[in-house]
């Protein structure tokens, strides 16, 4: 990558975040669905589910970490689908740009939003009770898993973005994203669940990723669970980005 990348997606990142200051709801919308559902299971289903731990708030938080991402990356699908169909992405070609500072603009403006919705829902959290006195270094720990998740599903984002043939196609391949954590260990433990729901369940990545954020919260001792995670992570980061980056070359060629 040479100077003249990072300093066009320097100035396209600037785009993008312009256009979020400009329209806070995108933010706003991401963070108040996990919100919602923080509250609704805390508060309603949180008596009536048996856990082992303490604080219900405790136990659910890294799943709804994990929704708040899912829901904010169909925004990235829209953005990008936006300046697909407008036009401006052609502009930017009959431009001396560098050709993949466009989409990695996009993908940095996802990352940011993201993290800003996650600092929200912790925060909205920690007034509904959660407490962890983990280390700093593993509130890194999370920071980095979820860093890593969110580019995972952003590159995954940018498929729909480029290919979809309506707004509406764009953001729907989140919804099954959104869901994925409702069959894991995110609200109820795996053992509570019927056998092939249990085996999908314990095997799929949103459970190693929510146990990993979850004893990292609690101070245990990291289990098999945080390389499971990784792995999970940087493998759909990798496999993500390949097609991403092989449809918009097919897209602009």
């Amino acid at each position: 990558m040479s100077k003249h990348f990072f300093g066009d997606t320097t100035v396209l990142l600037g785009r993008s975040l312009r256009h979020i200051s400009r329209s806070p709801d995108t933010i706003i919308t991401t963070a108040i669905m996990p919100i919602a559902m923080m509250l609704m299971f805390v508060y309603v289903f949180g008596g009536a589910i048996k856990t082992g731990s303490d604080s219900y708030v405790n136990y659910m938080l890294p799943g709804i970490l994990l929704i708040t991402v899912a829901s904010g990356i169909a925004y990235t699908a829209f953005r990008l689908f936006t300046d697909m169909t407008s036009g401006i992405f052609e502009r930017f070609q009959s431009m001396p740009t560098a050709r993949s500072s466009v989409l990695w603009a996009h993908v940095l403006t996802s990352l940011i939003a993201n993290l800003i919705s996650l600092v929200v829902v912790v925060l909205v959290a920690l007034l509904m009770g959660f407490r962890s006195s983990a280390p700093v270094q593993a509130w890194l720990a999370v920071a980095g898993i979820l860093i890593l998740f969110t580019l995972a599903l952003t590159w995954i984002a940018v498929i729909p973005g480029l290919t979809a043939k309506s707004v509406e196609g764009a953001s729907a391949f989140s919804y099954p994203l959104i869901f994925l954590p409702f069959l894991s260990s995110a609200f109820v433990p795996t053992d509570t669940m019927p056998g092939p729901v249990r085996a999908f369940a314990e095997y799929q990545p949103v459970t190693s990723i929510v146990n990993a954020i979850r004893d990292l919260f609690t101070q245990q001792s990291v289990s098999t669970d945080i390389w499971i995670a990784l792995a999970w992570c940087v493998g759909i980061l990798i496999v993500a980005y390949a097609f991403a980056m092989n449809t918009y070359r097919r897209k602009i060629s």
